[in-house]
């Protein structure tokens, strides 16, 4: 397929995106935005209850639900790596009234329904954190170097949990795979809660996964922390090495997440949501609750989360291609 023809479906579906946001704006009106909201709110979780981007959802509809008064109410639409939850808020009404929370390796536009870069608003960064190569505490393997030595003894035998493509997690694990020259199979999970329970049970001994759905138990010593795919050690667990430190230079997967609405939310919603979120993420309790899940608050303005998005998609296309992954 050729430049043109790949460039000329995104452009009419710009168009036509563009068209349709115009019609359904009319139905908003600036004095209607400023009075914005006068109804409950739906916040979009696109995974199961129990990971870390579920547990960003109920720290921001709490607060939300204060700083708007209204209730901003989270609902769990998991499946396909996040894709099904944000295809439904592709297709809401862009009225404030349906937001969606959006993480890293979500912004791949293919195969998904979507393009993360144009069928949405961006509102604002919230937090961040480090991906942690994680084990069983039986795993024999205890350090990267021991993982490396598995998996090069035995290709193809020794296996990794993650959430599905297009995970960040998902996309660690593949990049892992590029710069130890391993082979390893990925056993996909629903999201990062079922994939600790499935590694505290003994169901899977190695896992690529965030911090929030793990520190409690990797404090317990029910899960071993083996080391962080990020350029420097994490706050909530700095005996835990990096990945340079580990000899795998090069690796960094720290992971975001960030508010979003439907293409063509109106300015005054959204400059409404950000003042509010940044003083969300300034307060001592977010701060407090995002540490213990090992999160750091991050605000942004619009554009900086618009200008991540796009530069997330260039750098995990790339992955994408490289490691043929199909992502349905």
């Amino acid at each position: 397929m050729g430049h043109s023809d790949q460039e000329a479906r995104p452009q009419g579906r710009l168009i036509a995106a563009a068209l349709a946001a115009s019609l359904l704006l009319a139905v908003v009106t600036p004095a209607q935005a400023q009075d914005y909201p006068t109804r409950p709110v739906t916040l979009v979780v696109p995974y199961p209850p129990g990971g870390g981007v579920d547990a960003i959802g109920r720290i921001m509809a709490a607060k939300l639900s204060v700083a708007l008064g209204q209730q901003v109410i989270v609902e769990n639409h998991g499946g396909a790596g996040g894709v099904i939850g944000l295809r439904a808020v592709a297709k809401a009404a862009p009225d404030g009234y349906t937001l969606v929370v959006t993480t890293t390796g979500m912004s791949l536009p293919a195969n998904t329904g979507y393009d993360l870069g144009k069928d949405f608003t961006p509102i604002s960064l919230v937090s961040a954190t480090p991906i942690v190569v994680m084990s069983h505490p039986d795993f024999p393997a205890k350090t990267m170097a021991d993982i490396v030595a598995m998996a090069k003894k035995e290709p193809g035998k020794l296996t990794i949990g993650t959430p599905p493509a297009p995970t960040i997690n998902y996309f660690a694990v593949e990049q892992f795979k590029s710069l130890a020259k391993v082979n390893i199979v990925i056993v996909p999970y629903k999201g990062t809660g079922p994939l600790s329970n499935d590694l505290i049970g003994g169901h899977v001994g190695l896992a690529f996964n965030t911090t929030a759905p793990a520190l409690g138990n990797i404090r317990a010593g029910k899960i071993r922390a083996i080391a962080v795919a990020a350029a420097k050690r994490s706050a909530a667990l700095p005996d835990v090495p990096t990945l340079d430190e580990s000899g795998l230079r090069g690796l960094d997967v720290s992971q975001w997440w960030g508010l979003l609405g439907p293409a063509g939310l109106p300015r005054e919603i959204v400059t409404k949501l950000n003042a509010d979120l940044g003083e969300i993420v300034k307060l001592p309790a977010t701060r407090a609750r995002m540490a213990e899940l090992g999160m750091e608050p991050v605000g942004s303005s619009p554009a900086q989360l618009g200008e991540l998005i796009h530069a997330d998609i260039t750098k995990y296309r790339k992955v994408v291609k490289e490691a043929n992954i199909r992502i349905d």
